[in-house]
């Protein structure tokens, strides 16, 4: 069992000690600990595989080096920590899987917005002169558009039922509902002759089945496939334009609160390269649950498991609260960059800018294909760069690029470099913020809250994010781009290359530690590093493991002993070895 530093570092970790969870146990107790595991769930046929992985998920670091370990048990860890991409096929069967739900969901949102065009006229509500006869009428068609175009954000109602859906259907339920509904809508929309979510799950899935060093890169493959959706529903709607508007099953990561261990491992071992890292997942994870749940008794909150508790908790337990106010700003801030008035209304703007209905679909299908082509670099920058470099380099980015494209629309509608400056523009702006602001929202929201409330924390981000689909001027959202850029900044902490359990001790840390940190340390090293280039100086880590303490303080003697024109280079070198033994002990 872990001590009670364990659940202070989860909760109040001012120092940013990112903490094992099986830090500081004892071998012997380890062991015990993993055979009253295996006894409570029947798993006593795996027991030597738990106990290895037990001792590789306790020191990493040194894994390969364990006695227990025979020589394709370390070969299997040497590919893991070695290529990062070699994985069992069912992991990427499964990632492709999900993708198919953000494919349904780019296309079915560019069909209505290819629809804006001209549905109007088509259900006789015009609101353009002269096709409607007076101004009056116009004014009252448009507010019935904008309430159809404003009907998407009525999921907002539902999505609280993520999490009780989840508790007893699973994720596989869950997602097979929401394809029911996916399925039976636009029929029901094509049969409509008068006016008259899949979100929150499927990336939370990719998360959980996701090993480690490529969680982000998997995980945003929600964005890649939106944008591919998109992409091919601008094919459609342009080859359409001339004539109108025209026994396979996933692998399954079973809910451990529902004490079903033998199927988790079944999983673990379709979607992970051995039976030692599958076992090792599995334990890890088991001890994670087991600390929050410990976590939660001890603060006082968790009286009940339901879903309206857990929505509480996520405003009141402070680590919950940090990763909730993190998960809200960056979903927040996909919907300040505007980026919905172009997905949304694309061909409405192209049109507006005196484009032809046929060269807004053109323009429309540039659009998606850069928003898909330009999602790929992330899939590999995303784990490497991280979640919070991309936001902000890419929010900085799209903050000139939108509001050249907003004063573009002061040229004369005579000159062809009207629409051309336009378009140039908004492509420009696509191009920044397909491998950034694109995929790091529903990546981040996925895996900042804790396995215990993933699903209610997942819910409220994705909410957050439905509020802000509305229609705005583009200066106004070039301006909210700094804003949530700042935002950024200073509340939302890195999540790369950190485990879903680690994760738990990053949201430990105070927000007013975390912000003093950014102010007072991260940004005056940005401005002597990049601007005035003094490229020897490292920035003191606050998320840290021991690990990486010693790592970059030795990094620091190698640069100041080097430094010293008075040591020889074999002093020099005796200098730091000496120092790095000193600190190891």
């Amino acid at each position: 069992m872990a001590d009670s530093s364990h659940f202070k570092g989860m909760s109040h970790n001012v120092t940013g000690e990112i903490r094992n969870p099986l830090e500081g146990i004892a071998r012997d107790q380890l062991m015990a600990d993993v055979q009253a595991y295996a006894q409570q769930w029947d798993l006593l046929d795996i027991l030597p595989e738990l106990q290895k992985g037990a001792l590789v998920g306790q020191n990493p670091a040194a894994a390969e080096s364990l006695s227990e370990l025979d020589s394709a048990d370390r070969e299997v860890l040497f590919i893991e920590r070695t290529r990062r991409w070699a994985h069992p096929w069912p992991l990427y069967y499964c990632i492709i899987l999900n993708s198919i739900a953000a494919a349904i969901q780019g296309w079915d949102q560019t069909g209505s917005n290819g629809a804006n065009l001209t549905f109007d006229v088509a259900f006789g509500i015009p609101n353009n002169p002269p096709l409607c006869p007076d101004k009056a009428t116009c004014n009252r068609n448009q507010w019935i558009l904008g309430f159809i175009n404003a009907g998407p954000a009525a999921t907002i109602i539902f999505l609280w039922l993520v999490d009780p859906i989840n508790h007893y259907l699973g994720r596989k339920g869950t997602i097979f509902l929401g394809a029911i509904f996916s399925l039976i809508a636009p029929i029901g929309s094509a049969f409509t002759q008068h006016w008259g979510q899949l979100d929150v799950t499927v990336p939370i899935y990719s998360a959980e089945n996701a090993p480690t060093n490529i969680r982000g890169a998997l995980v945003m493959s929600w964005q890649i496939w939106t944008a591919f959706g998109i992409f091919l529903a601008w094919i459609r709607l342009y080859s359409c334009s001339s004539s109108g508007f025209g026994d396979l099953v996933l692998p399954r990561v079973a809910s451990l609160t529902k004490g079903r261990h033998r199927e988790a491992y079944k999983s673990l071992l379709c979607l992970r390269s051995s039976p030692l890292q599958a076992a090792r997942d599995l334990y890890m994870v088991n001890c994670q649950l087991s600390l929050e749940k410990a976590m939660l008794d001890e603060s006082g909150y968790a009286k009940t498991e339901n879903a309206l508790v857990r929505l509480k908790e996520i405003f009141t337990v402070p680590q919950l609260r940090r990763a909730t106010l993190a998960s809200s700003i960056v979903m927040l801030g996909q919907q300040m960059c505007g980026i919905n008035i172009i997905a949304f209304y694309s061909a409405t703007v192209f049109s507006i800018a005196d484009a032809s209905n046929i060269e807004a679909l053109l323009a429309s299908f540039g659009f998606g294909a850069i928003d898909f082509i330009f999602a790929w670099p992330a899939v590999w920058t995303i784990d490497t760069f991280g979640r919070r470099t991309l936001l902000l380099f890419t929010l900085l980015n799209m903050f000139w690029t939108l509001l050249a494209a907003c004063f573009s629309f002061w040229i004369p509608m005579t000159s062809k470099a009207h629409l051309g400056c336009i378009a140039l523009f908004i492509y420009l702006f696509d191009m920044v913020y397909s491998p950034g602001e694109g995929p790091v929202p529903f990546t981040y929201s996925a895996e900042a809250s804790p396995l215990s409330h993933c699903e209610i924390g997942m819910a409220w981000a994705v909410a957050v994010n439905s509020l802000g689909e509305q229609y705005c001027a583009f200066g106004l959202y070039a301006g909210l781009n700094i804003v949530a850029l700042v935002l950024s900044f200073l509340f939302v902490p890195e999540t790369s290359k950190r485990s879903l359990e680690e994760l738990d001790y990053v949201f430990g840390v105070p927000t007013r530690t975390h912000m003093k940190y950014q102010l007072t340390v991260v940004f005056p090293w940005w401005i002597k590093r990049y601007i005035f280039r003094r490229k020897q100086i490292l920035c003191p880590l606050l998320y840290h493991d021991r690990a990486e303490i010693h790592d970059i303080s030795i990094k620091t003697d190698v640069q100041a002993v080097s430094n010293d024109p008075t040591k020889t280079e074999s002093s020099q070198v005796e200098t730091v070895e000496t120092k790095s033994k000193t600190q190891m002990v």
